[in-house]
C-alpha cells in the first residue's frame, strides 16, 4: 500500500510538473482583444482604491460603455494584479494569479471527481482516473484561450467557484446547515453570471448522486420535491443574484446579438463544435468567423438537435444504473453550463473557445468514467496481459502529450497581437474584425502596404464596423494622405456613435491639424460615453492648458518667463508641476492664475486635480464645484469631481462614520 501510495504521489508530482512546464511560456504573454478597454485604457484599475466602488457602479469596470457589465470581482482581482506588477508594463502578476488559481480548481476537481466515482463504485483505481481527468483538463488545449485571454479569466474565477461550491458541498454535509458552501458561489456570482448554473447543477447532482436515483425516477413528485427541498438554498442565492447582477449593469450595456431565434436556431450545431473539440482541439481561433443560421431547416440546425437529443438519450440510459450515474451527471452538467452562452441571449460572437472551460468539466466526468469503467470492468485480464497494459499507458501519454503541445503551441499564438490576429486570419478568413486586428499589427511596424491590404478586407466583410473606418483614417494619417484620413474618421463617428474611440481618435487627428477647437467637444463626448476613458482624458487636459505654448522660468522662480505674465503660463506650469508629481506646487500656480482671471475654469479643474492626488477629497470638491458654476459643461472638471465624490464616500465608510 505504502509502494502504491509513493507511486500516485509522484503520479500527481509529474502531472502538475507537466502543467507548468506546459503554460511556461505564456507568463509573459500580452494584453490581448477585450483586455484593452477592461485593463489598459481603464483608469479605475489602477487604484486599490477604488475596489469597494466596483461593487457599487458597473461603470468602472469598462473604458467602453457597451461593455460596462457587472463583475466588480473580476475588476478587483485585475486591480490587484495592477498593483503587483506596479502598472501595466508587464503582464507577469496577471497571468500568474490566473495560473494559481486554475491549478487551484483542478485540485479540488480530483477530490470532487473521486467522491463522486467512488460513490458510484468503489474501486482503488479510481483515484487514478480522477488524476488522470484533471490532468487531462488541465492540459487541455482548448482551455489554453481562457488562461491566456487575462480577462477571460472571470470563465476561470467563476467555474474554480462552482467546483468550490461542490467541493464543500460533497466533503463536509455537516456545514451544511450553514450554507456555507454558497459561499463561492456568491462570490462567483460577482465574477460572472453562469456561476448561476451551479443550482441546476447540483439539483442533478443530488438527485443522481447523493439520492441513488434515475433521471425516470426522479419524474416522481416525490424524488424530485427531496431534490429541490435540498437544493433549494442554492436555487434562491442564485436567482436573486442574477437579478441584483442584471439591476446593477450599467444602462449602455449591450449583449452584441441581434436576432433570438436565429442565434438560438444556431448553437445546437455550436454546441456539437464544442463537443467534438473536446476531443480533436484544433482549428481553434481566439475570433470564430461563424454566422448566425437563417432557417430552422438548415441542415445543420438538424445535425445539432439530432445531438443534442442523442446525448439526452445517453444521459437518460447511464442513468439507470447507480455506477454510470456520473455519465449522466457529466452529460447534464455540460449542456446545463452552456444555457447562459447558448441558449435565447444573443452574443455578438456566436461561438467562442473560452465558453467551453465550464461545460468542460463535465464532459470531462462523464469521458473519464466512462472510460475508467472499461478499465474496471475488465481489470483482471488488463493485469494478466502485460500489452493491453502498455496500450493503455501509451493511450494515455498521447492524449496528455498531444494536449500540453496544442496548449504549448496555443500559448505562442497568444504570445503577442500579431501572432494572435494572423493565426485569426489563417483560422476565420471570414472575420472582418481579425482582419482589422492583423492589419493593426501591421501598421504599427511601418508596414503600410500590408495594413491597408487587410483594411480592405475587413470593409469588404464588415463595412459598417466604425472601428475599420478609424483605423483606416489613422493609416491614412500615416501615409499622408489627410483628406482620405477625415472621411474615415467621420465614417467611424457615423457607423460608431455610442463608441468613444472614433470621436477620440478623430480628436486626435483634429488636434495634430491645429484644429484644436474642434477637437474639443468630440473629447468631451468621448468623456461622456467613457469616463474612465484615461487617454481621451489626458488629450482634452493637454488641448485646454496649450501645451505647446508652455513657458517655464527657472526652478526657483516658479514664474512665466514671458515680459506679462498670464492666466494661461500659470496654469500650463500648474500642469507641468501637476506631471512632475509637485501637486501643492501646481495648487499654487492655479492661485496666480485665479488672481490674473478669477472666472478660470481651467484653474479650478487643476487644483481639483492636484487635490485629488493628495487624497484631499473635500478641498477637490469645494475647487471642482467652483468651477462647475463658472462652466457647468466641463467634462473633465465632471470626472474629477465625480471622482472626488466618490473616494470622499468611501473614506468616510472605512472610517466608520
Amino acid at each position: 500500500m505504502k509502494k502504491n501510495n509513493s507511486s500516485f504521489i509522484l503520479l500527481c508530482f509529474l502531472s502538475f510538473i507537466l502543467l507548468v512546464l506546459t503554460y511556461s511560456n505564456h507568463f509573459y504573454n500580452a494584453f490581448q482583444f477585450d483586455d484593452a478597454h477592461i485593463i489598459v485604457n481603464n483608469i479605475f484599475i489602477r487604484d486599490l482604491n477604488n475596489i469597494p466602488l466596483f461593487f457599487k457602479d458597473a461603470r468602472m469596470h469598462s473604458a467602453h460603455p457597451q461593455n460596462q457589465t457587472y463583475r466588480p470581482m473580476t475588476s478587483a482581482s485585475l486591480a490587484i494584479d495592477y498593483w503587483l506588477g506596479k502598472g501595466l508594463h508587464s503582464t507577469f502578476y496577471f497571468h500568474l494569479s490566473t495560473f494559481i488559481w486554475y491549478v487551484a480548481q483542478c485540485i479540488l476537481m480530483y477530490f470532487f471527481y473521486l467522491k463522486i466515482f467512488n460513490t458510484a463504485r468503489q474501486n482503488e483505481l479510481n483515484r487514478y482516473i480522477a488524476l488522470f481527468a484533471v490532468s487531462w483538463y488541465g492540459l487541455h488545449t482548448a482551455n489554453a484561450e481562457t488562461i491566456n485571454y487575462i480577462y477571460q479569466r472571470g470563465d476561470s474565477l467563476s467555474t474554480l467557484m462552482v467546483v468550490a461550491g461542490f467541493f464543500l458541498y460533497a466533503y463536509f454535509p455537516k456545514w451544511r446547515n450553514r450554507y456555507l458552501y454558497l459561499i463561492p458561489i456568491v462570490l462567483g456570482m460577482f465574477i460572472k453570471e453562469p456561476t448561476a448554473m451551479f443550482a441546476p447543477i447540483l439539483l442533478f447532482y443530488i438527485i443522481l448522486i447523493e439520492k441513488n436515483y434515475s433521471l425516470q425516477d426522479s419524474f416522481r413528485l416525490k424524488n424530485i420535491l427531496t431534490g429541490i427541498k435540498e437544493s433549494l438554498p442554492a436555487f434562491i442565492v442564485c436567482i436573486f443574484l442574477s437579478i441584483f447582477v442584471k439591476s446593477m449593469m450599467s444602462e449602455t450595456y449591450i449583449p452584441g446579438g441581434t436576432s433570438r431565434i436565429q442565434y438560438l436556431i444556431t448553437q445546437p450545431f455550436v454546441i456539437l463544435r464544442y463537443f467534438v473539440t473536446f476531443f480533436s482541439p484544433i482549428n481553434l481561433s481566439a475570433d470564430s468567423d461563424w454566422k448566425l443560421i437563417a432557417s430552422v431547416f438548415d441542415i445543420r440546425v438538424i445535425v445539432g438537435v439530432f445531438f443534442i437529443l442523442a446525448m439526452l438519450y445517453i444521459a437518460y440510459y447511464t442513468s439507470k444504473k447507480q455506477e454510470t450515474r456520473p455519465i449522466t451527471l457529466g452529460i447534464l452538467w455540460f449542456f446545463l453550463a452552456l444555457i447562459p452562452t447558448s441558449s435565447i441571449i444573443p452574443l455578438a460572437e456566436v461561438t467562442n473557445d473560452h465558453r467551453m472551460f465550464f461545460p468542460f468539466v463535465g464532459l470531462m466526468l462523464s469521458v473519464c468514467w466512462y472510460l475508467g469503467l472499461l478499465i474496471i470492468r475488465h481489470e483482471k485480464s488488463i493485469r494478466e496481459r502485460f500489452s493491453v497494459r502498455i496500450s493503455i499507458i501509451v493511450i494515455t501519454l498521447v492524449i496528455l502529450g498531444g494536449n500540453a503541445y496544442g496548449t504549448y503551441q496555443r500559448n505562442k499564438v497568444w504570445h503577442t497581437g500579431e501572432s494572435l490576429w494572423y493565426d485569426v486570419t489563417v483560422k476565420s478568413p471570414l472575420n472582418g474584425r481579425g482582419m482589422m486586428n492583423y492589419g493593426l499589427t501591421q501598421m504599427g511596424k511601418g508596414n503600410y502596404q500590408t495594413a491597408l491590404e487587410y483594411f480592405g478586407k475587413a470593409l469588404t466583410l464588415t463595412p459598417y464596423y466604425s472601428y475599420v473606418h478609424v483605423n483606416m483614417g489613422i493609416l491614412m494619417v500615416a501615409m499622408n494622405r489627410p483628406v482620405e484620413a477625415e472621411k474615415y474618421f467621420k465614417n467611424g463617428l457615423i457607423y460608431g456613435p455610442q463608441n468613444p474611440e472614433p470621436y477620440f481618435f478623430y480628436a486626435r487627428w483634429l488636434k495634430n491639424q491645429n484644429r484644436q477647437n474642434e477637437a474639443v467637444p468630440l473629447l468631451q463626448r468621448a468623456l461622456e460615453l467613457s469616463p474612465a476613458h484615461s487617454s481621451a482624458q489626458e488629450l482634452l487636459s493637454e488641448i485646454l492648458v496649450h501645451q505647446k505654448n508652455l513657458k517655464i522660468t527657472s526652478e526657483q522662480t516658479g514664474e512665466p518667463v514671458s515680459a506679462k505674465p498670464t492666466a494661461e503660463n500659470y496654469l500650463n506650469l500648474s500642469l507641468q508641476y501637476h506631471r512632475e508629481g509637485r501637486y501643492q506646487d501646481s495648487i499654487n500656480a492655479c492661485k496666480k492664475a485665479l488672481k490674473i482671471k478669477p472666472d478660470y475654469d481651467l484653474a479650478y479643474n487643476n487644483t481639483c486635480a492636484a487635490y485629488n492626488e493628495m487624497k484631499m477629497w473635500d478641498k477637490a470638491i469645494e475647487a471642482c464645484e467652483k468651477g462647475l458654476r463658472i462652466n457647468p459643461s466641463l467634462q473633465i472638471m465632471k470626472n474629477n469631481l465625480s471622482r472626488a465624490r466618490q473616494q470622499r464616500a468611501l473614506h468616510v465608510v472605512s472610517r466608520g462614520e
